[in-house]
């Protein structure tokens, strides 16, 4: 039997979500797989931290509206300090991240590095700005560095090419990768204007008060990027993906694509080229010969063509904070199983 340490840096509803799946699946991964944990560490923004080396009670700590209730021990200064004094062996970094630098989750991760943590994430941000840096600070410290939920939530898709196709060299790759302009353009088909779209996708909480993000394809270019710079190994910036969003769409085309017996969708391309990367992000009309006709609402699709199996596609229905959660304990026990 195996005992980890787990830290967690950000406990929104995302590490609310893992936490609830660790607690969930405590005894099936004891019984399974020799693993039991403890949490010794939870820092936040805006609700404190926690620190027990004894063991932090998640039940509590999920209810709790102040987590410096549950702290066994003084809060350090800082997220830094909190990384070197936590003890862990584990690390999930979930905090709030820009994507023009993935600050501060990408000096968060090398910390955690750094001190000889397996480090995992679900921020984009770090993945396309410092993958290979952070890449090989695992490798020089002799642990993980994963983050299958940056794209498609939980779904398995750097785990697939990391461990189920060795020496499958991606060619190029189609999809639907942004599930709210999907959710967006599924409800104008249905008669619905834009902002009326927008507004319900705003309403339940998949689009932002702003969602120029998604609107406008930034969201689109950046999974394209982290699946470029990984899947790839050429590194690829947002701003080097060609892209269009959703803006222009009228309910006329909607209605003329229906005519056609076409649908548009935002998808996302990129092709391995002799000079790199070619990517793109742009509203096209699909028809029923293609796997992205029926994607509806929330779905996603990528699909990934090889050198050696031709086609591979992977679909992911009503993502959610839930499956965000299961693709970090997948990067959890993936890493101590590897290690």
């Amino acid at each position: 039997m195996t005992h980890y340490k787990l830290a967690f840096i950000g406990f929104g509803n995302v590490g609310k979500a893992l936490a609830r799946l660790l607690l969930d699946k405590q005894a099936e991964i004891q019984e399974k797989y020799g693993i039991t944990w403890s949490a010794v560490g939870i820092a936040t923004g805006r609700h404190g931290m926690a620190l027990d080396p004894d063991g932090i009670d998640l039940e509590a700590a999920i209810a709790a509206a102040d987590l410096g209730a549950l702290s066994a021990r003084p809060a350090p200064a800082g997220i830094r300090n909190f990384i070197k004094t936590c003890n862990a062996d584990v690390l999930f970094e979930n905090s709030p991240v820009s994507y023009a630098d993935g600050e501060p989750a990408l000096d968060h991760l090398r910390a955690a590095l750094s001190a000889g943590m397996h480090a995992f994430t679900a921020n984009k941000g770090p993945v396309v700005h410092g993958y290979h840096e952070l890449r090989a600070l695992a490798e020089e410290n002799g642990v993980r560095f994963y983050h299958e939920s940056t794209v498609m939530d939980g779904a398995p898709l750097f785990s697939t090419f990391r461990a189920a196709l060795p020496a499958a060299r991606l060619l190029a790759f189609t999809g639907v990768l942004n599930s709210t302009t999907n959710l967006i353009l599924s409800r104008m088909e249905n008669g619905e204007s834009f902002d009326a779209a927008v507004a319900y996708a705003q309403r339940i909480g998949i689009a932002e008060t702003d969602p120029s993000g998604d609107v406008d394809g930034w969201d689109a270019a950046i999974k394209v990027s982290a699946l470029a710079t990984v899947l790839m190994d050429i590194p690829l910036k947002p701003q080097d993906v060609e892209r269009a969003g959703i803006r222009a769409i009228t309910p006329e085309q909607i209605a003329a694509a229906r005519v056609e017996g076409k649908r548009w969708k935002l998808l996302c391309r990129a092709e391995r080229t002799a000079d790199g990367v070619k990517a793109k992000v742009a509203p096209e009309m699909v028809g029923p010969e293609t796997p992205f006709y029926n994607i509806e609402g929330t779905t996603s699709i990528v699909q990934f063509e090889t050198d050696v199996l031709g086609l591979l596609s992977i679909i992911e229905e009503n993502p959610g904070p839930h499956t965000t959660a299961y693709g970090l304990l997948a990067d959890f026990l993936n890493a101590v199983r590897e290690k």
